[in-house]
């Protein structure tokens, strides 16, 4: 991965939460994520997560996409087979977030005021312990290729190519691939 993708997102935070001259203690108490974690953030040392990523979107009083585009369309956003729109990192289960298990294409880049966001999702298998999270919403999932599993709350779900799954996010909850790297399409919706 290189050095300029990881940075995209941590100048995002930090320009939003400068614009409401929020501290990083404040931005932390917030949105319930560390001050450690949002200035590793901020500085482009860390790969974020999603679950911190919408705290911190809600802490900021945003949306996950302000985070996540630089440039507001109002109209239809149309993304080509073909265009090669930068992937966004997430750590996934790297407990040290140095490390990419879901790569996010984002399919409604610079969307004006969208409530979902729409993402084709590279996945790779989990290592080490894996570590469920929650967040406000809803998420639907539909798998293109390879096998994944969803461990949500208690249960295990385990889809194949045309499967899907639609759940509540606050449940506390996994994606990983299983057999190698798997594709999915996956809507979030998180409420602002």
């Amino acid at each position: 991965m290189k050095e300029a993708e990881l940075n995209l997102i941590g100048p995002r935070i930090r320009q939003l939460r400068e614009q409401r001259e929020f501290s990083v203690d404040t931005l932390a108490e917030q949105s319930g994520c560390s001050p450690d974690m949002i200035a590793a953030l901020e500085a482009g040392d860390l790969i974020p997560s999603l679950t911190p990523l919408l705290r911190l979107a809600r802490g900021l009083g945003t949306r996950l996409g302000t985070l996540l585009d630089d440039q507001s369309l109002d109209g239809p956003a149309v993304v080509r087979r073909n265009d090669p729109s930068a992937a966004i990192h997430f750590s996934g289960n790297d407990p040290t977030r140095k490390r990419s298990t879901l790569d996010f294409h984002t399919l409604a880049p610079r969307k004006a005021a969208r409530n979902m966001e729409p993402f084709l999702i590279d996945v790779h298998p989990a290592t080490g312990e894996v570590v469920l999270n929650d967040h406000e919403g809803e998420e639907f999932i539909y798998v293109l290729s390879g096998r994944i599993e969803i461990l949500y709350g208690k249960e295990a779900y385990q889809l194949e190519a045309g499967d899907s799954i639609y759940y509540e996010s606050a449940v506390p909850h996994h994606v990983h691939a299983l057999d190698g790297d798997a594709q999915i399409l996956a809507v979030v919706y998180a409420p602002a």
